[in-house]
């Protein structure tokens, strides 16, 4: 059985010190790492708060992404696909169900749907010039409608690989909008031969 809230905040607070802060990351020892060592110091791990908060979208009544259904890059009657500004990578992508669900308790059509889908978004990404590959992930902590990303790694930065890409992209200034909007459309365009839907209205 996994460690209750209390339990799990006292096995971890065993390895900080006086002020409740854990070690360094190994991953700050990677060459990969976007910060030095030095001056670094981890935050306070403060005691559990006791049921989280709700997320954004919880009713659907009150969902943005359910109130934006029929925006987006591309769709289809069970998907849309947008475009993430102001981003520091060359692009960012993400995936919504257009009905209101999260990954728990996606239907087993949709959730295959999904798989494919992914899969395309992330061969069509990968073509684009000059970049190197595409990550997927899916972050459930901030809304409660399912919301899959895809991140752009640009060729030849090393220095990004894995799961310091995200911090990076937080860290670099603005990739310049127009030069993603031209490419998220040829991930439209693609995506439009090798899987069907229709070009959308855009936002979202």
């Amino acid at each position: 059985m996994p460690l209750s809230p209390d339990e799990f905040y006292d096995h971890a607070t065993a390895a900080a010190d006086e002020e409740q802060r854990l070690p360094l990351a190994r991953m700050t020892e990677w060459d990969i790492s976007p910060f030095e060592q030095d001056g670094l110091r981890v935050s306070r791990l403060r005691p559990p708060v006791v049921p989280d908060p709700p997320r954004h979208g919880e009713d659907p009544a009150t969902c943005m992404s359910c109130q934006r259904r029929d925006e987006g890059l591309w769709l289809d009657d069970s998907w849309r696909l947008t475009r993430i500004t102001g981003v520091g990578v060359p692009l960012v992508l993400m995936l919504h169900p257009r009905d209101h669900h999260d990954m728990g308790d996606l239907p087993d059509d949709l959730a295959a749907q999904a798989g494919v889908l992914s899969t395309h978004l992330v061969r069509h990404v990968e073509a684009l010039p000059h970049v190197s590959r595409c990550h997927a992930y899916r972050f459930g902590d901030g809304g409660a409608h399912l919301h899959l990303w895809f991140f752009a790694r640009p060729e030849g930065q090393g220095q990004m690989f894995g799961s310091w890409l995200v911090v990076w992209d937080d860290l670099l200034p603005e990739y310049p909008a127009d030069v993603a909007e031209a490419d998220a459309q040829r991930v439209v365009d693609a995506l439009l031969e090798s899987y069907g839907g229709r070009r959308g209205p855009g936002a979202g």
